[in-house]
């Protein structure tokens, strides 16, 4: 698996397709198709179309409705440079090479058609994790995702690794996911809630952490 993080990214450019535009714009070459989020397209060059992708058939449709895991994404066709962002975001490329990457919904911008995706529960972190949920990405091809400030690639290989829930932007799909919990009571690691059980990876691998748990969500007050 190729990632955008390692090295220079002017001193070794991406292949056509997919390429960073800068940190926080993705650069999409067409005439081939892609798959984005929903709302992402902040400018194109040439002839394009937008249509609606859907969940891809009603099991996905169902375990979005049950899980809220899961972008909405569209399908964009034509010829031409499509730019993409998502909130000013930092992004990040992954090629994947007949190997699967596990991602929060949130965080996944784009994909290459042939890849195939679904909505599946992290394995280990079921009911403890609070029924953590993302999206699967499989086969071979470009894969964009963002992340809420700059993050860090840990190499799973080379210690057991822990990581907050909604800190953990994406993984190997092959690694081993369980839930460490924190004996001292009291205790307060987390970012934000502070909650005292993490995510815990074992494995050949690695895992994306963002620099916080998100953008905040802003709730409307509600008044006059």
């Amino acid at each position: 698996m190729r990632s955008s993080i390692f090295g220079n990214l002017d001193a070794q450019p991406l292949p056509p397709g997919f390429a960073l535009e800068n940190h926080k714009m993705l650069r999409v070459q067409l005439p081939h198709e892609v798959l984005a989020k929903q709302g992402s397209m902040v400018a194109f060059q040439g002839r394009m179309d937008f249509d609606y992708e859907g969940s891809g058939g009603l099991g996905k449709l169902l375990k979005k409705a049950m899980t809220g895991e899961g972008a909405s994404l569209m399908r964009v066709r034509g010829e031409g440079l499509l730019f993409l962002a998502d909130n000013a975001d930092d992004i990040h490329l992954f090629y994947l090479e007949n190997e699967g990457l596990t991602v929060n919904g949130r965080n996944l911008l784009a994909f290459q058609p042939q890849l195939t995706w679904d909505i599946q529960r992290v394995q280990g972190a079921g009911v403890a994790a609070g029924g953590l949920f993302n999206t699967t990405v499989t086969g071979t091809g470009w894969v964009a995702v963002t992340t809420h400030g700059t993050p860090v690639l840990l190499d799973v290989a080379r210690m057991p690794t822990f990581a907050d829930g909604q800190s953990a932007v994406c993984w190997s799909t092959g690694l081993q996911v369980g839930v460490n919990r924190t004996m001292k009571v009291g205790a307060l690691i987390g970012r934000g809630s502070g909650e005292a059980m993490q995510l815990a990876f074992r494995g050949q691998g690695f895992v994306l952490v963002q620099a916080s748990e998100g953008a905040p969500i802003v709730a409307n007050s509600g008044k006059s």
